[in-house]
């Protein structure tokens, strides 16, 4: 039985888990921060998804946690929830992580149906737009709280939407009443009485709501920019600035210890050494982390359902973020990682860090790249790191709490700038300028309206031009000449000459599938109503789709139509069992008339007088059918 643990590198693994540990504590703070749901959310996500994708993944030294890809889109989801209830976090919270456990249990079922292999079909300029749009939503909401803005406690711009805060709060009554069934048109005296129990605190943290809601994402961030500049804090901003020179100073020292690392120590040793009056980041729980059982004693579908589609755009680039740092793994170790083995590791730490409050992770290339070159060669690596960050919140946690909020934005800030994909812009000028729109469509809707359909949108265009693309290649590649006007193929040089003039050849080179079929159809339409016998060479022909199949049969009904002679050369197995599948295959091409070469299709012309009339009546060994010449599709039972 082969052991799932291997201790035979242990020594390497302890080394590579605890250095690369190190290296995510930082970043899991500060992507937890990110989110919305506080620094101890990221540092459980960092815990368990890199323990159990470790564990019962298929990369050895795969190293995982929360990323700025996954961060930026549980942003999307946390806000969205939020809203949806009124901006109380803790009552949204049960609804946030189920969205987060049903992206992890659809990243499990995505391994188990075997679907690791396509995530590399993901279009690069989807994924490169993507990437730089993080980057970009990264950099532009951390300019905030560098700053030390923070939209709800600037008094004057919450005040700005108290008008709307009472407008929300009166029309919530006015449903509560209609549920109750006590609202009357007629009277509102029920309506006035509970109006009047409305206090300034519920306008006041109704208006809060609305402003964090307006100055969120690029767009709000940009919006509300100009009052940040006028009220900076100037402390904050020394901090956040302070963080950012050391983290790219410090790797011309060094580069053997973690520059993230030094500069959290530093500048949170000087924060609070010198007794800086300064803004913390949340306080961490201590202990132990509980399981967040709310997720099934107050499961809701109806308040789930508008996220489905979130959760597996969540679960979707969780894999292909996992998967693309297993290819930089093997690509160190001269090793092969298992994708749906893979998947499977992360959808169990992504759906166990849900239950118990953190935010999911995938894959991290930098952490994976630390333990690879510090020794670790072994699942346990990963474990290892899982285990110190735990030993970190309960040894450290109300050390922790004590960081300042402007060193994890500093940070979070020198992680927009990384990720973003500059081979891909530096690419723009040289690109096809198909791909470059997609890009850019994917870049622009991700940075300023939502990542999510951003994606969807840029694989539908992405899916389009290829099939364009496609068509144009098949198209251009088929013809349809006399064998008088075309160069011959090397089979058809010897064809007789007296038959040329009615004899034309169709060769079908490539697939026929949904982008082709028009090109097809117009290309049989330059036939001439000369040729009294076509031949259709369809050996290069490996695929047709329903599409392609049905276009096929209106050519050929229409050549039929015509007292046109049909004959196929060379069908391959895929489409053959098609077209014999809707009857094709008798019913308008007798399997008599089916050639393996085109030598056996010359002997069958040469010996039928092909200038004769060809019935339009065939037969089986079932039936005689009569092919039905009038206008439309044949009366086939398979039509039926």
């Amino acid at each position: 039985m082969k052991k799932i643990i291997d201790f035979s590198h242990f020594k390497g693994d302890l080394f590579g888990g605890i250095t690369a540990g190190i290296v995510a504590l930082p970043l899991a703070l500060a992507f937890g921060v990110s989110s919305g749901l506080g620094p101890s959310a990221g540092l459980y996500g960092a815990i368990f998804v890199s323990f159990f994708a470790a564990l019962f993944g298929g990369t050895n030294t795969q190293i995982s946690g929360p990323t700025a890809p996954m961060t930026a889109v549980s942003m999307v989801v946390i806000s969205g929830i939020i809203a949806t209830f009124d901006g109380d976090i803790s009552k949204a919270l049960p609804a946030i992580l189920t969205v987060f456990l049903l992206a992890g249990l659809m990243q499990v079922g995505l391994g188990l149906l075997g679907l690791g292999k396509y995530i590399k079909y993901i279009p690069y300029p989807v994924v490169s737009g993507f990437m730089t749009a993080i980057g970009i939503i990264i950099l532009v909401t951390q300019v905030l709280p560098s700053v030390g803005y923070y939209p709800k406690e600037d008094v004057a711009f919450v005040n700005q939407f108290k008008p709307q805060a009472e407008e929300i709060i009166l029309d919530k009554i006015l449903k509560e009443e209609a549920g109750e069934g006590i609202l009357v048109l007629e009277n509102f005296k029920e309506t006035i009485v509970r109006a009047e129990q409305i206090t300034d605190d519920q306008i006041l943290k109704e208006s809060q709501t609305l402003a964090s809601s307006e100055a969120s994402g690029v767009l709000g961030s940009l919006k509300v920019l100009p009052r940040a500049l006028q009220n900076i804090n100037w402390l904050e901003l020394l901090l956040a600035l302070g963080t950012i020179f050391i983290i790219y100073g410090f790797r011309f020292i060094t580069k053997k210890i973690p520059s993230t690392l030094v500069a959290l120590l530093v500048m949170s040793g000087i924060a609070i050494g010198f007794g800086l009056n300064y803004r913390p980041i949340e306080e961490i729980p201590s202990g132990l982390p509980v399981p967040n059982l709310a997720i099934f004693t107050d499961f809701s579908f109806s308040s789930l359902s508008p996220f489905v589609f979130t959760a597996l755009t969540l679960s979707l680039l969780g894999a292909i973020d996992s998967l693309l740092t297993s290819v930089v793994a093997d690509n160190m170790t001269k090793t092969k990682h298992k994708p749906n083995k893979e998947l499977i590791g992360q959808g169990i730490g992504n759906s166990v860090a849900a239950i118990f409050g953190g935010i999911p992770g995938a894959g991290a290339t930098i952490r994976t790249v630390v333990n690879i070159n510090s020794g670790g060669k072994t699942r346990l690596s990963g474990m290892t790191a899982g285990i110190l960050l735990l030993v970190v919140l309960l040894a450290l946690g109300p050390i922790a709490s004590q960081i300042p909020a402007a060193v994890l934005a500093g940070i979070l800030i020198t992680v927009g700038i990384g990720v973003m994909d500059y081979k891909g812009l530096k690419a723009i000028p040289k690109m096809p300028r198909p791909e470059v729109i997609i890009m850019l469509v994917v870049l622009v809707l991700s940075s300023v309206w939502n990542l999510v359909y951003a994606v969807g949108i840029g694989l539908v265009i992405s899916s389009l031009m290829f099939m364009k693309k496609m068509g144009d290649l098949t198209a251009k590649r088929s013809d349809v000449k006399s064998l008088k006007k075309e160069k011959s193929w090397k089979d058809e040089a010897n064809f007789p000459e007296n038959l040329k003039d009615e004899v034309f050849i169709k060769h079908l080179k490539g697939p026929l599938f949904f982008g082709s079929t028009s090109d097809f159809q117009q290309l049989a339409k330059q036939i001439p109503d000369a040729a009294s016998t076509i031949v259709i060479r369809m050996g290069r022909m490996a695929y047709i789709d329903q599409s392609g199949l049905y276009a096929l049969e209106d050519v050929l009904i229409d050549l039929i139509k015509a007292d046109k002679t049909v004959l196929l050369v060379n069908l391959i197995e895929q489409p053959r069992y098609l077209l014999e599948k809707i009857d094709i295959i008798p019913d308008l091409i007798p399997k008599n008339q089916i050639f393996n070469s085109f030598d056996e299709c010359t002997n069958w012309i040469k010996e039928h007088k092909i200038n004769k009339k060809p019935t339009n009546e065939y037969t089986n060994k079932n039936n005689t059918r009569k092919f039905d010449t009038s206008i439309g599709a044949p009366n086939f039972s398979r039509r039926k």
